[in-house]
Formats: structure tokens, C-alpha cells, sequence
């Protein structure tokens, strides 16, 4: 039995956490060329595919009619191939780069109507952003660097490196704080601009591929890293990646991306389960199953023959952590939420999906 998913190639639907979205875009494009703002006015161009487009106008579109919302405390995660706008758009979030057209609204704030003051303000008190580089000063020592945002915004010394000691500790490089970048590993330089971006307590953190340039071991410390600090510090996060496993790992939800445009938005599972098209699964078609769909995917209706007194389990538990459950039950496991069956899954369900998961082993 399929759940189903979010498709989307315009606007999204965040989680309900109460309160309304922090981040909500609509519409957003980001045209380059002395063409752009007509591109943005024609809905003839708007429709054009990027090489067609290019090709009549001179303009490249890097972001084209985006649309999606982030809640209070989620990991969204935007993920595409290079090329695809995903770091464009990123920069467009906070204006780095200034949006072509479009609505960017942040915790109820048109970010797009900010002066230069107002925008100063946001980047320093609200939202923070890590980067691939780590861009930290090499003649400050750890310290230093950490509080280095608080600086500039005038916060008095002591209470500034009070506070860089804590998100030193919070991030693990307690003993660092005098050390200089150049004798840190790149997973600890990383670290130390995690803990630089925590120092202002943002509301909202903006990762663009930071983990990318780090060895493969670094990168996946880092990521543990990444979803420990969520569970501590709650921080919304919205977080940049090419790489799918990546984006599997940290992402409440995931936004993927191709020639600028939506392709697919959705959970995990949704994106593994019930791709889009032929990109998406060319994309998941590597992805260990067993490893990211939940109970509601293999599910079935029960048939008269089925007992139905069977051990419980909620559709949200992943096939990997029920496999045991199911296997050593000696009668199907009810699907059940909120005390009404869903489906059933038995040892059939169940081994169709862990034998595909072992033979792309």
C-alpha cells in the first residue's frame, strides 16, 4: 500500500509545529542578464527550459519559481547536482545574492523589502550561515574567532568570550580555545565555524555544502555532529548538500533540485518510495530501502484468512528497526495510529523489501 507523497514544482507544505512557517518563499526567481527582469515579467519566458532560455534571451535562470516553507525546528534540506541553484537559492534566502523577483518572508518579515540596516540586524541576531570554506581569521586564535560576530556587534568582551567558551564546549573543541586555525584538522576548523555561527544564538541556520571539501570519515563525524547540536540547542536549519545519503541523514524534509527548478519535495521516505520521476529515481535508486522506508509503504489491507491479534507497531517505524519484530512474531504485526488499523506486514512484506536492500549490497 503506497502513502502519499509530496510532489510539488511551485509552493510546499511544512510541517505543523504551531505558529506558522519561519521561512515562507513563493514564486522566487533568480534571473542573470541584462534581460532579467523582463524574464521574471513574461510568463512565455518563465516557461522556457534553461538552455531555451538562455538561448533567447542571453539569461541564465538559477532559480526558477521556487516555492516551499520551513517550520520552527526543522532540518530542510535543499538537494541537487551542481548547477542545480541549490546554493543560489540559499543566497537569495538571506539576500547575498538580491532575489530576481519573487516572496521571501522570514519569522512574518518581508526579507526582500529590508533596507541595509535591517538586513545587518537579521544577519546578526536571527540567522547565521556555514560554509564550505570556513573563511576563519588565521590570525585569531579559536576564541576569538568564535565570538569574532559578537564583536562587531558591539556585545562587551567578557560577555562575549563567556559565551564563545560555552558554544566552544557545545561543539566539542573544549581545550582549543587558544589554538590557531592552522593547527586544527578540517573537521575541527569546521567546528569552529559551527560554533561561530551558534555564538549569536540565531534562530535559523544556514549550511551551504560545509561538509563537502572534508574526508569522508571527517564528513560523517561532522554530520553526527550536526543532528546531536539539533537535538540540544532545537535550532531551524536549512541545509545544503549535493550528496543524497547527506541529505537522507540530516533532512526532516528534502527539496530536490534540477536546472533551478523544484523537482521533488518530500520526506525521506516519500523521495525513496514514490519518486517523482525518472531523475528522482535515478537519484534514490541506490538507497538501502530497508534503511529509509517506514511501515506505511509495505503495508497491506488484512484479508479474512489474517488473525488480527498480532503485536503492534506504528507506521512510522523504519522496515530496517521492525524487521526483527515482524520476523519472530508468529502472526502478522497490525499497523496501528491513534488505535486504528492501518494495513498489516508480515514476513512476505517485510523480506520482499530487506532482500532488495542486501542485493544492492
Amino acid at each position: 500500500m503506497a502513502a502519499p507523497t509530496e510532489q510539488v514544482t511551485g509552493g510546499g507544505r511544512a510541517r505543523d509545529e504551531g505558529g506558522g512557517p519561519v521561512i515562507s518563499v513563493r514564486e522566487l526567481w533568480k534571473v542573470f542578464g541584462t534581460k532579467a527582469d523582463q524574464v521574471a515579467r513574461s510568463a512565455e519566458l518563465r516557461a522556457l527550459p534553461r538552455r531555451e532560455l538562455l538561448a533567447r534571451t542571453g539569461c541564465t535562470a538559477a532559480v526558477s519559481d521556487v516555492g516551499f516553507e520551513v517550520s520552527p525546528g526543522e532540518v530542510f534540506v535543499v538537494m541537487g547536482l551542481s548547477g542545480s541553484g541549490k546554493s543560489t537559492l540559499v543566497r537569495c534566502l538571506t539576500r547575498l545574492i538580491e532575489p530576481t523577483s519573487g516572496e521571501i518572508v522570514f519569522q512574518g518579515q518581508d526579507i526582500l523589502s529590508c533596507d541595509a540596516k535591517q538586513l545587518r540586524e537579521l544577519r546578526r541576531h536571527k540567522f547565521s550561515m556555514v560554509f564550505q570554506h570556513f573563511g576563519l581569521l588565521p590570525h585569531r586564535r579559536v576564541i576569538d574567532n568564535v565570538a569574532y560576530g559578537l564583536e562587531i556587534s558591539g556585545t562587551p568582551k567578557a560577555q562575549r568570550l563567556k559565551r564563545a567558551g560555552e558554544v566552544i564546549d557545545l561543539v566539542g573543541l573544549s581545550g582549543y580555545e587558544r589554538s590557531y586555525p592552522d593547527q586544527l584538522s578540517g573537521g575541527m576548523q569546521q567546528r569552529v565555524g559551527l560554533a561561530r555561527a551558534l555564538a549569536g544564538d540565531p534562530d535559523v541556520l544556514f549550511f551551504d555544502e560545509p561538509f563537502s571539501a572534508l574526508d569522508p570519515l571527517i564528513r560523517r563525524d561532522m554530520q553526527t555532529e550536526v543532528i546531536r547540536l539539533h537535538h540540544e540547542v532545537g535550532k531551524t536549519m536549512v541545509f545544503i548538500t549535493h550528496d543524497l545519503s547527506e541529505a537522507l541523514k540530516l533532512g526532516d524534509r528534502i527539496l530536490i533540485m534540477r536546472d533551478g527548478r523544484m523537482v521533488q519535495m518530500g520526506t525521506g521516505d516519500e523521495l525513496v518510495g514514490a519518486p517523482a520521476d525518472d531523475y528522482v529515481r535515478d537519484f534514490v535508486r541506490d538507497v538501502p530501502r530497508a534503511n529509509v522506508l517506514t511501515l506505511k509503504w509495505i503495508m497491506r489491507p488484512p484479508r479474512p484468512e489474517d488473525p488480527l491479534d498480532g503485536p503492534e507497531l506504528s507506521p512510522d517505524v523504519v522496515v530496517r528497526e521492525a524487521t526483527r519484530a515482524v520476523l519472530a512474531a508468529d502472526k502478522p504485526v497490525k499497523v496501528v495510529s491513534n488505535g486504528n488499523l492501518l494495513g498489516i506486514v508480515g514476513d512476505e512484506e517485510i523480506l520482499a523489501v530487506v532482500a532488495g536492500t542486501e542485493s544492492q549490497a
